[in-house]
């Protein structure tokens, strides 16, 4: 066989590697070197390939399709500055445990390190923020070099998936010439190879020591931090009704928009926990955590006073996410196994009274956030108003800043399906569009809510919705800067604030809708915004734009924590006179 010959059918069976480790996504940016695994993709059925230009909206594109599957998704890119561009999104990747096959195509050893062109040291280019790397063997034509190529790519997948999940890199060296044999006979590789991966799990003895500490305990708390895979949902909750403790869920936990409601979720600690009474008050005997750390401040400070509390952390991940260090106990098992296994064995007298001061206490809370209205356009209200309006079986990605945080304090229990995700790895706000854009093919309706300056940082993700015709509404938040920094200390020093930290852009992002051929309305008033919200089944990408204004935003979120703290002293004064 020719070289091509050999080529193709090394890297077809690298290919059909990948696709027995479950890729069916396939994210290309288009270069020289990277042609022959592009046109292999491309042939390939069982993947369905995305070409997008800019690499950093590509890795982020296929970071949002692997967030929403939960399947591992496959990148590709040519030799040199291109890979470097997949970085920000494999740093997210890693922390937010999301499964990534990074490809990047390479010129063959003997072209490294001489000065050729476009030749850049891309072995480890990633470092420790890949799971796995290798640097792929040159193509070669025998048995044994194909089952490599074959064992590689399922390895690679493989690595990816296993707890905790995160991306891996494979870089794959390439000599001229670079195009494939298409019409030629692929050698099919007979037997294929599977590799089975199990969920952790606790053993009988371990199961019974949990419980029977359980069942010494009487005012616990359960926090549902972030969780992408809403599978775990009903099994926490059973577990929570079985034991008696309240569940503070962060709207990223997936547990705040369900088919059904519960009251033993709590979704309004971020304001009450702003209350010193209500802290000093209300003091767990044990912490459980599930997921990641929580989006809240207000509840974070919290947890850390509760020094005399137990302190259990369920990871199924296998990860170490203790960044309190109050963590008394750590179990690495699976969210749900946990929870059905401890509803099974638990024998417990749930403590009513604690739960339900919990219940009040969010009730209250509840009542006076939703009561809350002004006439003036506001990102709080605005959330509000937003939860009540989006459709069953939709997701709402959500960018990071403020408005993960107004999604946190606003966005309450609805009886509604919907997926809410955002990037909290790395908590970043750049790649948000081309992540919600990627999570969008999994939705039936696609909602963003993002911000002026993250929405900035990602405009050529807004390419993608115009080439693929992805339904997305992005709720766009303007208040012309960065708007958490009017909530921060920084706010107190006028002389560099707006030039350091407000950074206005004093952008019309009319233009840009129309750039990219999508629907624009600038929202007027409260009426015009549901208006527009509450068209459904809409094609193509819609930009709403809500501009406020940063200095009232803040002082209208402060006002309202004071009003429900204020009610709240009485209440606590009331209970325990």
């Amino acid at each position: 066989m020719n070289h091509e010959e050999v080529m193709t059918n090394y890297l077809f069976s690298f290919i059909d590697g990948l696709i027995q480790g479950g890729v069916r996504h396939a994210v290309i940016s288009p270069g020289s070197r990277s042609t022959p695994l592009a046109m292999l993709l491309a042939e390939r059925s069982q993947i369905e390939t995305h070409v997008i230009v800019d690499e950093r909206s590509a890795a982020f594109f296929a970071l949002g399709i692997a967030k929403m599957s939960q399947a591992p998704v496959a990148l590709l890119c040519t030799s040199g500055t291109a890979a470097a561009n997949y970085y920000p999104a494999i740093i997210e990747a890693k922390y937010a445990r999301v499964p990534l096959i990074v490809l990047t195509a390479d010129r063959p050893h003997e072209l490294r390190e001489i000065g050729a062109p476009q030749a850049i040291d891309q072995l480890s280019l990633y470092g420790k923020h890949v799971k796995w790397h290798v640097d792929l063997a040159l193509p070669e034509g025998s048995e044994t070099m194909k089952r490599y190529a074959q064992a590689t790519a399922v390895r690679a997948v493989t690595e990816s998936v296993q707890t905790p999940k995160g991306p891996v890199h494979i870089n794959v060296p390439l000599r001229e010439p670079l195009i494939p044999h298409l019409e030629q006979q692929v050698d099919k590789l007979i037997p294929p190879m599977k590799i089975h991966t199990g969920m952790l799990s606790m053993s009988v003895a371990q199961a019974d020591e949990l419980a029977s500490m359980l069942e010494q305990k009487q005012k616990g708390l359960i926090i549902c931090g972030p969780l992408d895979d809403p599978s775990c949902a009903e099994s926490i909750v059973r577990f929570g009704k079985k034991v008696g403790f309240p569940i503070l869920a962060d709207p990223l936990s997936q547990l705040r928009s369900q088919s059904s409601m519960h009251e033993e979720i709590i979704d309004c600690y971020d304001t009450f926990l702003r209350n010193e009474e209500v802290k000093k008050t209300y003091q767990p005997d044990i912490v459980i955590r599930f997921g990641a750390m929580p989006v809240s401040k207000a509840l974070l400070l919290y947890l850390q006073e509760q020094k005399d509390a137990y302190h259990l952390v369920v990871d199924g991940g296998a990860g170490y996410r203790n960044p309190n260090f109050l963590m008394t106990e750590m179990i690495y098992c699976e969210e749900r196994i946990f929870c059905e296994t401890m509803t099974e064995r638990v024998k417990i007298h749930p403590n009513f009274e604690w739960l339900n001061q919990w219940i009040q206490l969010n009730t209250l809370t509840k009542g006076k956030l939703q009561s809350f209205s002004t006439e003036e356009l506001n990102e709080g209200e605005l959330v509000l108003r937003m939860s009540r309006l989006l459709p069953e079986e939709s997701l709402l990605f959500v960018g990071n800043s403020m408005p993960i945080r107004d999604v946190d304090t606003f966005f309450h229990q609805v009886p509604k399906n919907i997926r809410i995700l955002a990037n909290r790895g790395a908590n970043g706000i750049d790649g948000v569009v081309s992540s919600a854009l990627g999570a969008s093919l999994y939705a039936k309706q696609a909602y963003l809510l993002i911000g002026d300056l993250s929405f900035f940082h990602d405009l050529t993700g807004l390419f993608i919705a115009k080439a693929y015709h992805l339904p997305l509404t992005v709720i766009l938040v303007n208040n012309n800067g960065g708007g958490i920094f009017s909530f921060l200390p920084q706010a107190k020093y006028p002389k560099h604030f707006e030039q350091l930290f407000g950074t206005p852009l004093h952008l019309s992002f009319e233009y840009l809708a129309h750039l990219y051929e999508g629907e624009y309305h600038l929202i007027h008033d409260w009426n015009h915004f549901e208006q527009e919200l509450s068209k459904t089944n809409q094609q193509g990408l819609r930009i709403l734009e809500v501009q406020t204004n940063r200095e009232s935003n803040a002082a209208i979120h402060r006002q309202l924590w004071a009003n429900v703290s204020e009610i709240l002293s009485l209440f606590v004064k009331e209970e325990h006179l």
